[in-house]
């Protein structure tokens, strides 16, 4: 099965990291957070990854071209006979990384749209490059299966960005929640799609609006509850508390060991 990651987004809202590079690029613990998502759908043995460039893509490009380098030791054999050697093996040696260019300003829908040939005829998961999450991909495709439609999203309940106060009809404060869950559901990507999903997709499309939409009119689309540990990645205070997080050994997301 293959897992396709939208990383080509200009990612506006952490222009402060995202200004030479694409957000999926963006390091947390001094790795890529799509390394992160990466890791973590290896974990449940899906290692066959085709990535959506788009914004700065050749950043993604030069960093797989490059990864036998980065993560291993190496001697480098001189003269006509050029060569070089790797020494040990990275816990990544069994992936294959597809890298897609799918256009700087194409939009979500667009991006997956594009790189159907790459998923043709087969059931494959998708989502953001700039999210984590300690969703399991085993218990999601299980969920999948059982209801047999085109489409399952991720969904989660996220913290309010703000403390709550309950106030009686007087105005007195009778309760004051920092940071509750919000009350609805929210998508968090981690998607499943039959080969069918292509009927509902064009070059143009925005994934979350027209194809979902149409989606759920038809009753093809379904929503695992996911009520673990979820973080997107959009602003700055964001990158700085995913990378505290992981300087404190504080990682819900880090789903494998090695």
């Amino acid at each position: 099965m293959k897992a396709v990651l939208l990383a080509g987004g200009l990612g506006t809202r952490l222009r402060e990291e995202t200004e030479y590079r694409p957000k999926p690029m963006v390091m947390v613990g001094g790795r890529p957070i799509l390394w992160h998502i990466m890791k973590n759908y290896a974990h449940f043995d899906v290692r066959d990854f085709v990535v959506c460039l788009g914004y700065q893509g050749d950043v993604i490009r030069d960093y797989f071209l490059n990864y036998e380098a980065r993560m291993n030791d190496f001697t480098v054999h001189l003269g006509s006979k050029h060569s070089v050697e790797y020494h040990d093996a990275h816990g990544e040696s069994d992936w294959a990384v597809t890298l897609a260019e799918t256009g700087a300003d194409t939009m979500t829908g667009g991006r997956i749209f594009r790189i159907r040939k790459f998923v043709e005829g087969e059931r494959f998961v998708a989502t953001y490059g700039d999210g984590l999450a300690d969703v399991s991909i085993d218990e999601l495709l299980r969920f999948h299966e059982a209801h047999g439609k085109i489409a399952t999203v991720t969904t989660v309940r996220p913290l309010s960005r703000f403390g709550v106060m309950d106030i009686d009809a007087d105005g007195a404060v009778s309760q004051f929640r920092e940071k509750p869950q919000a009350d609805g559901y929210v998508n968090a990507g981690f998607f499943v799609f039959e080969p069918e999903i292509f009927d509902y997709l064009d070059a143009d499309c925005i994934l979350e609006q027209a194809p979902l939409a149409k989606l759920a009119a038809d009753g093809q689309l379904m929503s695992y509850r996911h009520d673990g540990w979820w973080q997107p990645m959009d602003t700055y205070r964001e990158f700085q508390m995913l990378n505290e997080m992981w300087d404190e050994g504080n990682t819900p997301w880090k789903l494998w060991n090695t």
